[in-house]
């Protein structure tokens, strides 16, 4: 799960480097509309805040990339420092990405407590898009499946995520079928993964995986 996870970010990652002059023209353009002194300086103005905004995007890459390679290196205390300060003054996304790899960091080094935490504040934060919290919702359930205690709910959560819409729901299907089999209960796990190897919609990583449980629990 965390190697999916890195790949994850690391698509997160790119999709925010990427310049979206159309929507930015969108947004700013009427600016820069008007007379025609106004124009031209409208669009030097918008041409300079446009390189240092991707100065500060490229900026902003190279930190994140130098603290990932710190984490694929178990240079882990540094790359816990690294994304520290990162969640502290890069842009909105980038804190959101560093504040993700700093709940794996946690789980990698079995800090399962901390690493649920993380993840509960990451689904909690009405100021991260929905998608990305319910993506923390399901992360967290599969850290509270490896912990001692299930106190924070993520794994209760993640169940309700598995009858609605959310794009991580076949993910959050696969974490009810974990949680029966961690409590004993054969027959709904059995149902839980016979219903992902029949979904077409879902990974076809993750219908193979629920299909191999089907066999070791046919056995």
């Amino acid at each position: 799960m965390a190697d999916e996870q890195d790949i994850l970010l690391r698509e997160i990652d790119e999709e925010l480097k990427q310049e979206n002059l159309q929507q930015l023209w969108k947004r700013y353009g009427t600016l820069i509309l008007g007379g025609s002194l106004l124009l031209v300086a409208g669009v030097a103005g918008f041409q300079g805040w446009k390189a240092n905004d991707l100065n500060t995007r490229i900026e902003m890459g190279e930190r994140f990339a130098a603290a990932q390679s710190l984490a694929n290196t178990s240079k882990n205390a540094n790359a816990k420092d690294a994304f520290d300060s990162i969640a502290k003054d890069a842009p909105a996304g980038y804190q959101m990405l560093a504040r993700f790899q700093l709940a794996s960091l946690a789980a990698k080094q079995s800090d399962l407590d901390s690493a649920i935490g993380a993840y509960k504040n990451l689904a909690d934060d009405d100021n991260i898009d929905s998608v990305y919290r319910d993506l923390a919702v399901v992360l967290g359930a599969f850290a509270e499946l490896n912990a001692k205690s299930e106190g924070a709910g993520l794994i209760d959560r993640a169940t309700k995520l598995a009858s609605g819409s959310s794009p991580w729901r076949f993910t959050a299907k696969e974490v009810g079928a974990v949680a029966a089999l961690k409590n004993g209960d054969t027959a709904t796990a059995r149902t839980r993964y016979e219903e992902l190897s029949k979904e077409a919609a879902a990974p076809q990583g993750l219908r193979a995986r629920a299909e191999n449980m089907l066999d070791v629990l046919s056995k």
